[in-house]
Protein backbone atom coordinates (compact mmCIF):
# COMPACT_ATOMS: atom_id res chain seq x y z
CA UNK A 1 0.00 0.00 0.00
CA UNK A 2 1.39 3.39 -0.96
CA UNK A 3 1.29 5.91 1.85
CA UNK A 4 -0.33 9.31 1.34
CA UNK A 5 0.69 12.48 3.15
CA UNK A 6 -2.11 14.09 5.09
CA UNK A 7 -4.89 12.20 3.34
CA UNK A 8 -6.10 8.71 2.48
CA UNK A 9 -4.60 7.26 -0.66
CA UNK A 10 -7.32 6.87 -3.26
CA UNK A 11 -5.68 6.98 -6.67
CA UNK A 12 -5.17 3.78 -8.71
CA UNK A 13 -1.62 2.46 -8.77
CA UNK A 14 -1.64 1.78 -12.52
CA UNK A 15 -2.86 4.04 -15.28
CA UNK A 16 -5.06 4.06 -18.34
CA UNK A 17 -2.31 2.76 -20.63
CA UNK A 18 -1.93 -0.39 -18.55
CA UNK A 19 -5.72 -0.82 -18.51
CA UNK A 20 -5.87 -0.53 -22.31
CA UNK A 21 -3.17 -3.17 -22.71
CA UNK A 22 -5.05 -5.47 -20.33
CA UNK A 23 -8.18 -4.98 -22.45
CA UNK A 24 -6.16 -5.85 -25.56
CA UNK A 25 -4.90 -9.06 -23.91
CA UNK A 26 -8.47 -10.04 -22.99
CA UNK A 27 -9.68 -9.33 -26.53
CA UNK A 28 -6.91 -11.48 -28.03
CA UNK A 29 -7.66 -14.31 -25.60
CA UNK A 30 -11.36 -14.30 -26.42
CA UNK A 31 -10.51 -14.20 -30.11
CA UNK A 32 -8.25 -17.23 -29.74
CA UNK A 33 -10.90 -19.30 -28.01
CA UNK A 34 -13.55 -18.20 -30.51
CA UNK A 35 -11.31 -19.45 -33.32
CA UNK A 36 -11.30 -22.92 -31.75
CA UNK A 37 -14.99 -22.84 -30.79
CA UNK A 38 -14.30 -22.89 -27.05
CA UNK A 39 -17.35 -21.66 -25.14
CA UNK A 40 -17.02 -18.98 -22.45
CA UNK A 41 -18.84 -19.94 -19.24
CA UNK A 42 -19.55 -18.39 -15.88
CA UNK A 43 -19.49 -20.12 -12.48
CA UNK A 44 -20.33 -18.97 -8.93
CA UNK A 45 -17.68 -17.39 -6.72
CA UNK A 46 -19.39 -18.42 -3.44
CA UNK A 47 -19.61 -22.01 -2.30
CA UNK A 48 -20.34 -24.05 0.82
CA UNK A 49 -17.24 -26.18 0.02
CA UNK A 50 -13.58 -25.41 -0.52
CA UNK A 51 -10.44 -27.04 -1.93
CA UNK A 52 -8.54 -29.42 0.33
CA UNK A 53 -5.13 -28.82 -1.31
CA UNK A 54 -2.66 -28.07 1.48
CA UNK A 55 -0.89 -25.50 -0.73
CA UNK A 56 -4.04 -23.38 -1.16
CA UNK A 57 -6.04 -21.56 1.52
CA UNK A 58 -9.60 -20.40 0.95
CA UNK A 59 -11.07 -17.14 2.19
CA UNK A 60 -14.19 -17.65 4.28
CA UNK A 61 -17.31 -15.50 3.84
CA UNK A 62 -20.50 -15.11 5.85
CA UNK A 63 -24.12 -14.55 4.86
CA UNK A 64 -27.35 -14.34 6.81
CA UNK A 65 -28.81 -16.59 4.09
CA UNK A 66 -26.55 -19.50 5.01
CA UNK A 67 -26.36 -21.48 8.23
CA UNK A 68 -22.89 -22.76 7.33
CA UNK A 69 -19.70 -20.88 6.40
CA UNK A 70 -19.25 -19.93 2.77
CA UNK A 71 -15.99 -19.76 0.84
CA UNK A 72 -14.82 -17.62 -2.06
CA UNK A 73 -13.62 -19.90 -4.81
CA UNK A 74 -9.90 -20.33 -5.44
CA UNK A 75 -10.62 -21.52 -8.98
CA UNK A 76 -13.66 -22.28 -11.13
CA UNK A 77 -12.25 -25.79 -11.70
CA UNK A 78 -14.77 -27.89 -9.78
CA UNK A 79 -17.81 -26.20 -11.33
CA UNK A 80 -16.28 -26.32 -14.80
CA UNK A 81 -15.72 -30.05 -14.47
CA UNK A 82 -19.37 -30.44 -13.48
CA UNK A 83 -20.27 -28.62 -16.71
CA UNK A 84 -18.07 -30.99 -18.71
CA UNK A 85 -19.64 -34.01 -17.03
CA UNK A 86 -23.07 -32.60 -17.97
CA UNK A 87 -22.13 -32.59 -21.66
CA UNK A 88 -20.63 -29.13 -22.28
CA UNK A 89 -18.12 -28.77 -25.13
CA UNK A 90 -14.66 -27.22 -24.72
CA UNK A 91 -15.05 -24.33 -22.27
CA UNK A 92 -13.15 -21.43 -20.73
CA UNK A 93 -13.71 -18.90 -17.96
CA UNK A 94 -12.13 -15.56 -17.07
CA UNK A 95 -13.00 -14.74 -13.47
CA UNK A 96 -11.85 -13.26 -10.19
CA UNK A 97 -10.61 -15.81 -7.66
CA UNK A 98 -9.47 -15.52 -4.05
CA UNK A 99 -6.67 -17.16 -2.05
CA UNK A 100 -5.71 -16.44 1.52
CA UNK A 101 -2.17 -15.83 2.74
CA UNK A 102 -0.86 -14.50 -0.58
CA UNK A 103 0.03 -10.82 -0.98
CA UNK A 104 3.12 -9.09 -2.31
CA UNK A 105 5.17 -8.64 -5.46
CA UNK A 106 3.95 -11.84 -7.15
CA UNK A 107 0.74 -12.66 -5.28
CA UNK A 108 -2.55 -11.01 -4.49
CA UNK A 109 -5.42 -12.47 -2.45
CA UNK A 110 -7.77 -11.47 -5.29
CA UNK A 111 -6.68 -11.96 -8.88
CA UNK A 112 -7.93 -12.90 -12.34
CA UNK A 113 -7.73 -16.49 -13.52
CA UNK A 114 -8.14 -17.78 -17.05
CA UNK A 115 -9.11 -21.44 -16.96
CA UNK A 116 -9.99 -23.67 -19.89
CA UNK A 117 -10.68 -27.32 -20.75
CA UNK A 118 -10.24 -29.21 -24.02
CA UNK A 119 -11.77 -32.61 -24.77
CA UNK A 120 -9.51 -35.54 -25.69
CA UNK A 121 -6.29 -33.55 -25.39
CA UNK A 122 -3.08 -35.41 -24.52
CA UNK A 123 -0.37 -33.84 -22.38
CA UNK A 124 1.48 -32.75 -25.52
CA UNK A 125 -1.70 -31.30 -27.01
CA UNK A 126 -2.55 -29.17 -23.97
CA UNK A 127 1.04 -27.96 -23.59
CA UNK A 128 1.06 -26.72 -27.19
CA UNK A 129 -2.38 -25.16 -26.73
CA UNK A 130 -1.17 -23.33 -23.63
CA UNK A 131 1.90 -22.00 -25.41
CA UNK A 132 -0.30 -20.71 -28.24
CA UNK A 133 -2.62 -19.02 -25.73
CA UNK A 134 0.32 -17.27 -24.06
CA UNK A 135 1.89 -16.25 -27.36
CA UNK A 136 -1.44 -14.92 -28.65
CA UNK A 137 -2.17 -12.97 -25.47
CA UNK A 138 1.27 -11.35 -25.45
CA UNK A 139 1.41 -10.84 -29.21
CA UNK A 140 4.77 -12.67 -29.19
CA UNK A 141 4.75 -15.83 -31.37
CA UNK A 142 8.28 -16.69 -30.18
CA UNK A 143 6.93 -17.79 -26.81
CA UNK A 144 5.24 -20.66 -28.64
CA UNK A 145 7.83 -21.40 -31.32
CA UNK A 146 10.91 -21.29 -29.06
CA UNK A 147 9.53 -22.80 -25.87
CA UNK A 148 11.78 -25.16 -23.91
CA UNK A 149 10.01 -28.35 -22.76
CA UNK A 150 11.71 -30.22 -19.92
CA UNK A 151 10.84 -33.12 -17.66
CA UNK A 152 10.63 -32.17 -13.99
CA UNK A 153 13.17 -34.82 -12.96
CA UNK A 154 15.63 -33.78 -15.67
CA UNK A 155 15.49 -30.12 -14.58
CA UNK A 156 16.20 -31.09 -10.96
CA UNK A 157 19.09 -33.36 -11.89
CA UNK A 158 20.66 -30.74 -14.15
CA UNK A 159 20.18 -27.78 -11.80
CA UNK A 160 20.62 -29.11 -8.25
CA UNK A 161 22.05 -32.58 -8.87
CA UNK A 162 19.30 -34.61 -7.23
CA UNK A 163 16.67 -37.00 -8.51
CA UNK A 164 13.35 -35.80 -7.04
CA UNK A 165 11.89 -39.30 -7.22
CA UNK A 166 14.60 -41.03 -5.21
CA UNK A 167 16.52 -38.43 -3.18
CA UNK A 168 16.16 -38.62 0.59
CA UNK A 169 15.16 -35.67 2.76
CA UNK A 170 18.76 -35.06 3.85
CA UNK A 171 19.86 -34.92 0.21
CA UNK A 172 17.08 -32.47 -0.65
CA UNK A 173 17.89 -30.31 2.38
CA UNK A 174 21.57 -30.23 1.44
CA UNK A 175 20.68 -29.22 -2.13
CA UNK A 176 18.56 -26.40 -0.68
CA UNK A 177 21.49 -25.32 1.54
CA UNK A 178 19.04 -25.45 4.44
CA UNK A 179 20.06 -24.38 7.93
CA UNK A 180 18.80 -26.12 11.06
CA UNK A 181 15.82 -23.80 11.38
CA UNK A 182 14.61 -24.54 7.85
CA UNK A 183 15.19 -28.27 8.33
CA UNK A 184 13.07 -28.19 11.45
CA UNK A 185 10.35 -26.16 9.69
CA UNK A 186 9.95 -28.45 6.68
CA UNK A 187 10.70 -31.66 8.53
CA UNK A 188 10.09 -34.83 6.52
CA UNK A 189 7.60 -33.35 4.05
CA UNK A 190 9.00 -34.31 0.68
CA UNK A 191 6.65 -32.13 -1.37
CA UNK A 192 7.60 -29.03 0.62
CA UNK A 193 11.30 -29.64 -0.02
CA UNK A 194 10.67 -30.12 -3.73
CA UNK A 195 8.56 -26.95 -3.88
CA UNK A 196 11.32 -25.02 -2.10
CA UNK A 197 13.99 -26.27 -4.51
CA UNK A 198 11.79 -25.50 -7.50
CA UNK A 199 11.09 -21.95 -6.31
CA UNK A 200 14.61 -21.07 -5.15
CA UNK A 201 16.98 -23.06 -7.36
CA UNK A 202 15.34 -24.68 -10.39
CA UNK A 203 12.93 -22.05 -11.74
CA UNK A 204 15.34 -19.09 -11.26
CA UNK A 205 17.74 -20.89 -13.62
CA UNK A 206 15.25 -20.93 -16.50
CA UNK A 207 16.09 -18.62 -19.44
CA UNK A 208 14.71 -15.18 -18.69
CA UNK A 209 13.25 -14.39 -22.11
CA UNK A 210 11.81 -17.77 -23.06
CA UNK A 211 8.88 -19.94 -22.06
CA UNK A 212 9.91 -23.07 -20.16
CA UNK A 213 7.48 -25.95 -19.76
CA UNK A 214 8.11 -28.27 -16.82
CA UNK A 215 6.20 -31.53 -17.28
CA UNK A 216 5.67 -34.86 -15.52
CA UNK A 217 5.62 -33.75 -11.89
CA UNK A 218 6.15 -36.50 -9.28
CA UNK A 219 3.06 -38.58 -8.54
CA UNK A 220 2.95 -37.13 -5.01
CA UNK A 221 2.32 -33.71 -6.57
CA UNK A 222 -0.32 -34.85 -9.05
CA UNK A 223 -3.07 -32.67 -7.49
CA UNK A 224 -6.05 -33.26 -9.82
CA UNK A 225 -4.00 -34.72 -12.70
CA UNK A 226 -4.00 -38.35 -13.75
CA UNK A 227 -0.84 -40.40 -13.36
CA UNK A 228 1.13 -40.84 -16.57
CA UNK A 229 -0.02 -44.03 -18.33
CA UNK A 230 3.58 -44.86 -19.31
CA UNK A 231 5.12 -44.18 -15.86
CA UNK A 232 3.05 -44.13 -12.68
CA UNK A 233 5.90 -42.45 -10.78
CA UNK A 234 4.96 -39.17 -12.46
CA UNK A 235 1.75 -37.29 -13.25
CA UNK A 236 0.45 -35.76 -16.46
CA UNK A 237 0.87 -32.32 -14.92
CA UNK A 238 2.86 -29.38 -16.26
CA UNK A 239 3.62 -25.76 -15.49
CA UNK A 240 4.72 -22.95 -17.79
CA UNK A 241 7.26 -20.35 -16.71
CA UNK A 242 8.68 -17.29 -18.40
CA UNK A 243 11.97 -16.74 -16.71
CA UNK A 244 11.35 -17.84 -13.13
CA UNK A 245 7.76 -16.60 -13.08
CA UNK A 246 5.12 -19.32 -13.09
CA UNK A 247 2.24 -18.46 -15.42
CA UNK A 248 0.17 -21.60 -15.91
CA UNK A 249 -0.56 -24.93 -14.27
CA UNK A 250 -2.18 -27.70 -16.31
CA UNK A 251 -3.26 -31.33 -16.17
CA UNK A 252 -4.56 -34.17 -18.18
CA UNK A 253 -7.46 -34.49 -15.79
CA UNK A 254 -8.10 -37.30 -13.35
CA UNK A 255 -11.51 -38.79 -14.18
CA UNK A 256 -11.69 -41.59 -11.59
CA UNK A 257 -14.03 -40.62 -8.72
CA UNK A 258 -12.64 -43.15 -6.24
CA UNK A 259 -9.03 -42.05 -6.76
CA UNK A 260 -10.10 -38.41 -6.43
CA UNK A 261 -11.94 -39.21 -3.17
CA UNK A 262 -8.77 -40.87 -1.84
CA UNK A 263 -6.73 -37.78 -2.74
CA UNK A 264 -9.23 -35.54 -0.95
CA UNK A 265 -9.00 -37.79 2.12
CA UNK A 266 -5.19 -37.68 2.03
CA UNK A 267 -5.31 -33.89 1.76
CA UNK A 268 -7.57 -33.69 4.81
CA UNK A 269 -5.24 -35.98 6.76
CA UNK A 270 -2.25 -33.83 5.90
CA UNK A 271 -4.20 -30.69 6.83
CA UNK A 272 -4.96 -32.19 10.21
CA UNK A 273 -1.32 -33.17 10.73
CA UNK A 274 -0.18 -29.64 9.87
CA UNK A 275 -2.78 -28.04 12.10
CA UNK A 276 -4.60 -26.44 9.15
CA UNK A 277 -8.35 -25.93 8.99
CA UNK A 278 -10.20 -28.75 7.26
CA UNK A 279 -12.75 -27.46 4.77
CA UNK A 280 -15.95 -29.18 3.59
CA UNK A 281 -15.25 -31.34 0.54
CA UNK A 282 -17.05 -30.87 -2.76
CA UNK A 283 -19.26 -33.93 -3.03
CA UNK A 284 -20.83 -32.52 -6.21
CA UNK A 285 -17.49 -32.82 -7.99
CA UNK A 286 -17.14 -36.44 -6.90
CA UNK A 287 -20.71 -37.11 -8.08
CA UNK A 288 -19.86 -35.53 -11.46
CA UNK A 289 -16.78 -37.74 -11.76
CA UNK A 290 -18.87 -40.75 -10.82
CA UNK A 291 -21.37 -39.83 -13.53
CA UNK A 292 -18.52 -39.52 -15.99
CA UNK A 293 -16.03 -36.75 -16.71
CA UNK A 294 -15.01 -37.12 -20.36
CA UNK A 295 -11.29 -37.43 -21.16
CA UNK A 296 -10.00 -33.85 -21.11
CA UNK A 297 -7.14 -31.57 -20.16
CA UNK A 298 -7.32 -28.24 -18.39
CA UNK A 299 -5.16 -25.23 -17.58
CA UNK A 300 -5.26 -22.36 -15.09
CA UNK A 301 -3.34 -19.21 -16.03
CA UNK A 302 -2.93 -16.04 -13.95
CA UNK A 303 -3.88 -13.03 -16.06
CA UNK A 304 -2.04 -10.44 -13.98
CA UNK A 305 1.16 -12.47 -14.13
CA UNK A 306 0.75 -12.68 -17.88
CA UNK A 307 0.49 -8.91 -18.01
CA UNK A 308 3.58 -8.61 -15.79
CA UNK A 309 5.51 -10.19 -18.66
CA UNK A 310 3.83 -7.84 -21.13
CA UNK A 311 4.70 -4.78 -19.01
CA UNK A 312 8.20 -6.05 -18.15
CA UNK A 313 7.63 -5.60 -14.41
CA UNK A 314 8.52 -7.78 -11.43
CA UNK A 315 5.70 -6.42 -9.27
CA UNK A 316 2.12 -7.58 -9.82
CA UNK A 317 0.82 -4.39 -8.23
CA UNK A 318 2.03 -2.42 -11.25
CA UNK A 319 -0.65 -4.07 -13.40
CA UNK A 320 -3.53 -3.74 -10.93
CA UNK A 321 -5.49 -0.53 -10.43
CA UNK A 322 -6.30 -1.23 -6.77
CA UNK A 323 -4.00 -3.82 -5.15
CA UNK A 324 -4.77 -5.38 -1.80
CA UNK A 325 -4.29 -2.68 0.84
CA UNK A 326 -3.27 -4.88 3.77
CA UNK A 327 0.42 -5.20 2.94
CA UNK A 328 3.21 -2.64 2.82
CA UNK A 329 6.18 -4.43 1.30
CA UNK A 330 6.68 -7.12 -1.36
CA UNK A 331 6.88 -10.70 -0.10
Amino acid sequence: MHAATGMTAWRPTSGVTVARRRADILQRLRGYFATYDVLEVDTPALSVTAVSDVQIESIAAHSTLSRVPLYLHTSPEFCMKRLLAAGYPDIYSICRVFRDGEAGARHQPEFTLLEWYRHDFSLGDIIQDTLRVIATALGEPAYSRSAIIRDYCEAFRDTVGVDPLTAGIDELATAAQADSELRASLGENRSDWLDLLLATRVAPAFPRDAATVLRHYPAGQAALARLCPEDSQVADRFEVFIGGLELANGYVELTDASIQADRFANDQLERRQRGYLQRPQDQALLAALQHGLPPCAGVALGLERLQMIHENTDDIRNVIAFPFEGIDEPS
